[in-house]
């Protein structure tokens, strides 16, 4: 029974591969300039002939809801530079390794004897692919969490440079400038970006709200439209609605540091049970040795 499993798995990759070499102009549009993933064997081996087996099978237009979703979240972890083709590679090639994963468990159950590596197999098979979804929502909670960090700091480090009689771009060149470049964060790194831009001659409405889209969290959103509202107007105006975003978000950073240090805390009680569990055993046996003495 397993051999036939084995078998069967071994051929449909392989036919999936034989497949995909011939109709290799029709998917070269998708399968070029994919750097992240731009290397021969995973391209040949697993990411060909999984983007043909879900392609023909129509798992793109039946899971279009949660590829979407999961776009969403790539393409903000990814920037604008990534597309729907992108999230599709990139899902194939989870797909073909789990798909990798049980195919190899399957020889190795056959070759060893063990039944239980057939279940690890199917269990790495389903796993890798709903982990992507997991490990991208995971990041994207992450840097949103980040941005919401490090934001009231900005913005309170503008609201200095304005009442020191500095330009709003001034301002914003000067928040930019945090220390080691390997320490900067996200939102310092999307500040730089529009800086950048503003340099190379793109104006600042437009600058700013590519930088909105970039950091893609509602406050930022906030931020940026309570910058180009007042920023022809400048002076105590701007100052006194920064001021009052600024509450606002130092609130909300007080809010989302309360609920990482639960988090830390709610982490601890498993290491702090198991400990006290050994601590048991260890006070307790000597007492049930002598009395089984």
């Amino acid at each position: 029974m397993i051999l036939l499993i084995g078998a069967a798995l071994t051929m449909v990759w392989a036919a999936a591969f034989i497949l995909s070499g011939k109709q290799n102009k029709h998917y070269a549009a998708a399968l070029t300039g994919q750097t992240s993933l731009d290397t021969p064997n995973n391209r040949n081996l697993l990411i060909k002939p999984f983007y043909l087996l879900l392609d023909k099978s129509g798992v793109w237009d039946r899971t279009q809801t949660q590829l979407t979703g999961l776009h969403g979240k790539l393409l903000i972890l990814g920037g604008t530079g990534w597309t729907i083709e992108s999230t599709r590679l990139s899902l194939a090639f989870s797909v073909g390794t789990g798909y990798l994963a049980l195919t190899a468990s399957c020889w190795l159950c056959l070759l060893s004897g063990e039944n239980a590596l057939l279940l690890i197999g199917a269990l790495l098979g389903v796993g890798i692919p709903a982990a992507k979804w997991r490990d991208a929502r995971s990041k994207v909670e992450r840097r949103k969490r980040e941005i919401l960090l490090m934001l009231p700091e900005v913005i309170s480090k503008l609201m200095l440079l304005l009442g020191a009689g500095e330009t709003v771009q001034r301002a914003l060149q000067r928040c930019a400038r945090r220390g080691d470049d390997k320490q900067a964060g996200t939102l310092i790194e999307e500040l730089r970006r529009a800086n950048e831009g503003i340099r190379n001659g793109e104006s600042f409405a437009s600058a700013m709200e590519a930088f909105s889209r970039r950091c893609a969290v509602q406050e930022v959103s906030l931020f940026t439209t309570t910058l180009l509202l007042n920023y022809r107007r400048g002076g105590d105006r701007l100052a006194l609605s920064l001021q009052e975003l600024s509450y606002t978000l130092w609130d909300k950073r007080k809010a989302v540091a309360r609920s990482l240090g639960e988090e830390a805390s709610s982490k601890l009680v498993f290491p702090l049970v198991g400990i006290f569990l050994i601590l048991m055993i260890l006070v307790a046996s000597p007492a049930v040795m002598l009395m089984g003495g």
